[in-house]
């Protein structure tokens, strides 16, 4: 924390009141006024009565001061690793870069406005110097760098707000009566925060090289956005009537039961884990038979637990739009759809999804014809069977096949 008697880095210059948004703020240039809560990506709210503009609040940080506010600064502080000492134009001045790109990428990265309190570090310059740079310097168009900054918030904010509520709550019950959360918070974060920011980094960049890999396979520059995948949907039977039922920790340890088997299955299979609506997974594959496999072995698995409910898959495969990690387009419409009218504890799939299961003989064209052929080529995994055609709203008539795997080996 930056001392009260620092020289404002902005200096006459400086523009009390411009907000990340480009907008004016009063809140915190008033004297006397309370200061606009700064409480997010930020930090909290400065504690007290709010100090003229350009001041920093005087807040001690002596060690032997062991008051709930001072340890939650000192955890800040350990955390985001750097003194606060920019207002926001102070900031983008610093890193050479307009308030209005700096509030862009602010606002992107899921900032709080903040009107001009002094909140900023020199990570904070340094990180808008970074994105300015990459535009500069013709490697990302100034609407990518947007688009990074923002998946970027947006993964690394669920990630965090993960940790808090399910991972450092549990380690942070105080162990001896008389001490509060907070004081088994400090040392926690000391041990802990090394360890994650480097497991962090690893994680990515294996996911990157995955993800490059696929890129780089790809036949044209079209199919890296516009690619052909199965996509499959995964949905708990009777979810609503169980909100009614259950506890509210009952029903949060159902859900993360439910992610975590649907994560482990969809990982280990060779698919990919688009995003978890509670009740509802979305996933990908590159090919119909590790698509198939995932299904059938999701519907597998969850039957075998006695407390989780029935699940109905469905899985369409066809040209799918990628953009910021998730999928658009009519495929994934479709398999929503076929989710929908799936049967308990069974797995849909339509057309397209049936003809590449059969065009690389992982499943009979005909059951009828497998069953009298003489000699029955190997490989069959699965089984397909024609429901009744239907009309799907928005999608025309839609045939479903439903999917289950075969009991020969051929």
């Amino acid at each position: 924390m930056a001392g009260a008697d620092a020289a404002p880095p902005g200096g006459p210059d400086d523009e009390p009141g411009t907000g990340p948004a480009g907008g004016r703020s009063d809140a915190s240039d008033t004297p006397g006024r309370p200061v606009q809560d700064t409480a997010g990506a930020f930090g909290p709210a400065f504690p007290g009565p709010a100090a003229p503009a350009g001041a920093v609040p005087p807040v001690s940080l002596d060690p032997d001061d062991e008051s709930d506010d001072t340890i939650a600064l000192r955890i800040e502080a350990l955390i985001i690793g750097a003194e606060r000492q920019y207002t926001p134009f102070q900031a983008a001045r610093a890193a050479g870069v307009s308030m209005e790109l700096a509030a862009r990428f602010w606002r992107a990265m899921g900032f709080p406005d903040i009107g001009q309190a002094r909140v900023l570090t020199e990570a904070d310059v340094l990180a808008l110097r970074r994105l300015a740079g990459l535009v500069e310097a013709g490697l990302l168009s100034e609407p990518m760098a947007i688009q990074v900054a923002r998946s970027t918030g947006q993964t690394t904010a669920r990630l965090a707000d993960w940790q808090i509520d399910s991972f450092l709550e549990g380690l942070t019950e105080p162990p001896e009566p008389g001490m509060t959360r907070t004081e088994v918070a400090l040392p926690l974060v000391e041990l802990l925060l090394p360890e994650l920011q480097e497991f962090l980094v690893y994680v990515w960049r294996r996911q990157l090289a995955a993800a490059t890999g696929r890129v780089v396979q790809a036949q044209d520059d079209a199919e890296m956005v516009d690619r052909r995948l199965a996509v499959g949907f995964a949905d708990l039977v009777g979810f609503t009537r169980l909100t009614r039922r259950l506890e509210e920790e009952e029903l949060g340890e159902l859900v993360e039961a439910f992610e975590t088997t649907a994560a482990d299955q969809v990982a280990a299979q060779g698919g990919r884990l688009i995003k978890t609506l509670g009740d509802e997974v979305l996933f990908a594959a590159d090919d119909a038979g590790t698509a198939a496999d995932i299904g059938l072995r999701l519907v597998e698995t969850l039957r075998e637990d006695p407390m989780m409910p029935e699940l109905r898959v469905g899985i369409a495969f066809g040209t799918v739009t990628t953009r910021m990690g998730d999928v658009f387009g009519n495929t994934v419409n479709l398999a929503s759809r076929l989710t929908s009218i799936a049967p308990k504890d069974m797995v849909l799939v339509d057309g397209a999804m049936r003809d590449e299961l059969t065009s690389a003989a992982l499943a009979p064209r005909s059951e009828k014809a497998a069953d009298v052929a003489e000699a029955r080529p190997p490989g069959y995994r699965f089984a397909l069977q024609p429901l009744y055609q239907r009309p799907v709203r928005g999608l025309g008539i839609v045939e479903p096949w439903l999917l289950t795997r075969r009991d020969d080996t051929g």
